[in-house]
């Protein structure tokens, strides 16, 4: 179990939950319990009552008395009934490819529970407070990350869940992959036996699209934080002309996020409009106009910014949702059949905000560029190479860690193809339009992943230019840097040390990468 978790634990009773609260599940930062309510336990209790009357009266209910998919009109004795769960969670174990690591599965379980939380889904209290206890004792589902459509939900993926629940399969326990029979049995906890519908309950939904796709959002915001202060970082080091972010200019174009992005310029700067009279900047540069890498920054970024509220909604109605089906309303006696596990919005967002993303590797990228070329970087040396003039010809700087972000820049570009329009009629055609959300999630994270890894690189090198500028053979001075970007580089240098004589950079920037997080607290009070 963790033990450093913060005291005030994410209550669920059936209320909006926010995404952040998923995200600090997911790190293990905080705990999750069940309402005591009585009118939220009283609500959950009365769909599997209402489900084992209508069983009583030969009722008929998609995957509680038939088969599952084309099977729906095929009769399952009632014999059968206690059997059909377990047969679907089998029958579904055939998940292939990287498994979900930890943060990732932590998530999976808890948007699974919230969902089940809504009460229309004619699952027990019981069930819940098995996938509470999951989370509570660090117990969680080895889950392979290939295999689902996003239509039916995320049925192979979340049949681990169900698996694992009823003491199969695999888990990882405090962090160590072992048999969940074995823990079952260690912690004297009894396999659960998964009454009729729980099974498709727990499975006919999109709870591993929509965790996956509540990380990624909350790293895509980090990432327009981080390719700011950047750009800030990239533009001084270039002697750029901070007069491209005005805010009388930005005035003319009203998008709230391109503004944002633009007024945190400023501020890293110290470029705002009481100072621009005094500085001693001129408005119009020799060279007049920054190029687009720089100069356009905001209207990249800007566009990450402005969808991020929308994404957000997205994610979070999802989060929020009863979305599999069956679903039950035990007050007025209905049993609903519909297509609530349709991910279609999770696919949209996801496609979409991997496109934002590798457009800001991409403008990284072409950055980056800039400052390696002694044609572009305005007397920095080639390569940001921080050798002596003796010691110069033996050493190449950055070369490579510049051919390194192009390589990660253009894999991120080519996997922006969006996933949701390669729909496949699946399962005898009754799934015969899907979303492929789970793999557009999956997508955008790849995509997160090797711009994270941009975002180090040119956190490195915009150090090591910054460095070079303010030499003292530059012509620059160091009461030139701004407040907010001298703090941070020398925070950044914190975690990584100049680069004099040519070293393999591979650890600067894996560590780097590990601690993003670390770097972009407190950046931007907005």
């Amino acid at each position: 179990m963790m033990a450093d978790r913060h005291p005030t634990p994410l209550i669920l009773d059936g209320s909006t939950v926010e995404l952040e609260s998923v995200l600090s599940v997911a790190k293990g930062h905080t705990r999750v319990r069940l309402s005591n309510s009585s009118t939220f336990r009283e609500r959950i209790s009365a769909g599997p009552a209402f489900l084992d009357r209508l069983l009583e009266e030969d009722g008929v209910v998609y995957g509680v008395t038939t088969g599952y998919g084309d099977a729906c009109t095929r009769a399952v004795p009632m014999a059968q009934h206690a059997e059909l769960p377990r047969h679907l969670y089998t029958f579904h174990g055939c998940g292939l490819g990287e498994i979900l690591d930890i943060e990732s599965a932590r998530a999976v379980v808890l948007v699974r529970l919230v969902s089940l939380c809504r009460g229309v889904s004619g699952v027990s209290v019981e069930l819940l407070e098995r996938l509470v206890w999951l989370l509570e004792e660090d117990v969680i589902p080895v889950i392979p990350s290939e295999g689902s459509v996003g239509a039916s939900g995320d049925l192979t993926p979340l049949s681990y869940l169900a698996a694992v629940l009823c003491g199969e399969r695999e888990v990882f326990d405090g962090g160590q992959r072992r048999s969940t029979a074995e823990v079952f049995a260690e912690r004297g906890l009894p396999p659960y036996r998964l009454r009729p519908k729980e099974g498709l309950a727990l499975m006919n939904g999109t709870a591993v699209m929509t965790a996956l796709a509540c990380l990624a959002l909350g790293r895509a915001e980090r990432l327009s934080r981080l390719a700011t202060r950047i750009t800030a970082m990239n533009s001084w080091a270039l002697a750029g002309n901070p007069y491209h972010f005005d805010a009388d200019l930005f005035a003319a174009k009203p998008h709230t996020g391109q503004q944002r992005v633009a007024a945190r310029l400023r501020q890293d700067l110290a470029h705002d409009a009481e100072q621009a009279s005094d500085d001693e900047t001129p408005r119009n540069s020799s060279r007049l106009q920054d190029r687009y890498s720089i100069r356009c920054a905001p209207h990249v970024i800007g566009v990450l910014e402005d969808s991020l509220p929308w994404l957000r909604s997205f994610i979070e109605n999802e989060l929020n949702s009863a979305n599999d089906n069956p679903l039950i309303d035990p007050v007025v006696g209905k049993v609903m059949h519909g297509g609530h596990f349709y991910g279609g919005h999770i696919a949209f967002a996801m496609d979409s905000l991997k496109t934002l993303v590798a457009n800001i590797a991409d403008l990284l990228d072409r950055q980056l560029a800039l400052l390696v070329d002694i044609r572009y970087n305005h007397g920095l040396p080639a390569n940001l190479s921080g050798a002596s003039p003796a010691r110069a010809p033996l050493n190449h700087g950055y070369k490579a860690v510049q051919i390194g972000v192009s390589a990660w820049t253009a894999e991120a570009l080519k996997l922006t193809m969006p996933a949701s329009v390669f729909s496949r009629s699946t399962e005898c055609h009754n799934q015969d339009k899907v979303s492929m959300g789970t793999i557009a999630a999956r997508d955008a994270l790849r995509v997160l992943t090797l711009s994270e890894q941009v975002v180090a690189a040119l956190l490195h090198g915009a150090c090591q230019a910054m460095d070079l500028r303010q030499a003292p053979d530059s012509h620059a001075q160091d009461s030139h840097l701004p407040p907010a970007l001298a703090d941070f580089l020398r925070l950044c240098r914190e975690h990584v040390a100049f680069v004099e004589e040519d070293r393999a950079l591979e650890s600067d920037l894996r560590h780097v990468c590990a601690h993003l997080t670390n770097l972009t607290e407190g950046m931007y009070a907005d």
